[in-house]
């Protein structure tokens, strides 16, 4: 019977090197949060608007990036192409593009979610509809949707895993590296997991305190 067992000299030693590739891991993420949310709000408002055709488009694209793995997004990007994209770029593109269809979701029921009352008030004063969505409805919004986005957030730090797969060093190609020089998987796949588990607390540790900062500012939610 196989009993698995731990190297802590290894995964203490090989540490520096993993830890060589939290940059990719960081940034990817980063950027792709930043521009999914970019994109992620361009679809929510367009969903707003009174059109059926453009409602359609956006309900299409939304639903196709929610529904198609981001590893198959990820390689139609990489090698699907003529000409092959930096493997950077390619993956930094792919996970915004899923990650804006989850955000503009979630930005969607949070809009939904404040009170009609502020429209009609916005719209009394006679402001035009991107001044209402840019100044009243999206800030409340952010405030509702904190949890949900700190979610995407933890999701994107694990999904950039993938870029793995078309050599982007991150700290799981690095782990891989590793375990494959040394024939011994499980300490580095340990290791590794320790690693996204300690990035997604600091995550969870953001999301306290951006709900805690909102909540001695403005109060409580109606």
């Amino acid at each position: 019977m196989y009993i698995p067992t731990f190297d802590f000299r290894l995964m203490w030693e090989s540490l520096p090197f993993i830890l060589g590739g939290l940059s990719y891991t960081i940034g990817i993420a980063v950027a792709s949060f930043f521009f999914g949310n970019i994109l992620g709000i361009l679809l929510t408002t367009l969903s707003f608007i009174p059109n059926r055709l453009v409602n359609r488009v956006v309900r299409t694209i939304i639903s196709f990036l929610r529904g198609v793995p981001a590893l198959v997004i990820l390689f139609l990007l990489y090698f699907g192409f003529p000409y092959q994209l930096p493997a950077l770029t390619a993956t930094i593109i792919c996970f915004s593009l899923t990650s804006s269809a989850f955000i503009g979701e979630i930005y969607r029921g949070s809009i939904a979610g404040v009170d009609r009352g502020q429209w009609d008030a916005a719209y009394a004063l006679g402001l035009s509809f991107p001044k209402v969505m840019r100044s009243i409805i999206l800030p409340q919004a952010f405030r509702i949707s904190i949890p949900a986005l700190s979610n995407v957030a933890m999701d994107l730090v694990k999904g950039t895993s993938l870029a793995a797969m078309i050599t982007i060093p991150d700290i799981f190609q690095k782990a891989k590296i590793v375990g494959g020089r040394t024939f011994d998987y499980m300490s580095m796949y340990v290791l590794v997991a320790l690693i996204y588990w300690c990035i997604c607390l600091v995550i969870e540790y953001l999301q306290k305190y951006l709900e805690q900062h909102y909540l001695k500012r403005y109060g409580k939610l109606n």
